[in-house]
């Protein structure tokens, strides 16, 4: 089986963000990068499907220098082979991302590609329905279950209320959720294994962006709490409070 898996590089959830003067922009001088945590289920699941089926499982990730390190993680994962293309930055506009993305995996004959639902960063949630729309083959996104029969696929993704499932043909994109597996920890001889894959390196002219970034904005501070009591006396003021303040009964 020839599975492709795109990654990206995102800051880390305990990371403290601070944004550049100008507020279009995360302050990239002090930030903690990590692989996508959903990438990481899509990680995990090409190379589970590579130890039951055989083939092999390349690595794509758009971006600078530095997400080199995200994909040696996918690597150490479990990883084959690995793609940059590399970029100044990482575009805003989800679409200039995925035609670039695109372009590479037309070329690889990919039976299936697998990333994660969404990137906690920018949380778009788009690439797996776009990548589908610009590739013309089937896109699950929100994928919890998956199941392989030659060329039968069976996913099991979240819905509003429930949960739907799916049959299709490869080849196809699945956009995986949490819950989809349990993501290995990189072994010491797989992180030395991933040292010694040469990545291949392609330079990206991105088309022009349509979506720019205005301004980001820092979260509201949170209002301070309020202690109305400690016994069983409370009780009444509380839920007035919940009630007329609050406003959550």
């Amino acid at each position: 089986m020839n599975i492709a898996v795109c990654v990206k590089q995102t800051p880390d959830t305990e990371t403290r963000i601070k944004l550049t003067e100008d507020q279009k922009r995360v302050d990239e001088s002090d930030i903690n990068f990590i692989l996508n945590p959903y990438d990481e289920f899509a990680v995990e699941q090409a190379v589970r499907l590579k130890e039951a089926h055989g083939g092999e499982v390349t690595v794509i990730s758009l971006g600078p220098d530095r997400v080199k390190t995200a994909i040696r993680t996918a690597l150490a994962m479990g990883g084959d082979r690995a793609i940059h293309l590399k970029t100044e930055k990482h575009p805003d506009d989800p679409l200039v991302t995925a035609k670039a993305l695109a372009s590479v995996l037309k070329e690889g004959n990919y039976d299936l590609i697998l990333l994660g639902k969404q990137a906690i960063d920018d949380d778009h949630n788009q690439m797996p329905s776009i990548l589908g729309a610009l590739l013309d083959i089937p896109a699950v996104t929100v994928v919890i279950k998956l199941e392989v029969d030659g060329n039968k696929l069976t996913a099991e993704r979240e819905i509003d209320g429930g949960h739907e499932i799916l049959e299709f043909s490869m080849p196809a994109i699945i956009g995986a959720q949490r819950g989809l597996n349990e993501p290995r920890y990189p072994s010491l001889k797989g992180i030395m294994r991933a040292k010694k894959i040469q990545i291949e390196e392609r330079e990206v002219a991105t088309e022009p962006e349509q979506l720019k970034v205005e301004s980001l904005q820092y979260p509201p501070p949170k209002s301070p709490g309020k202690i109305v009591g400690d016994s069983a006396d409370a009780v009444p003021e509380l839920l007035r409070l919940l009630h007329e303040e609050a406003k959550v009964l």
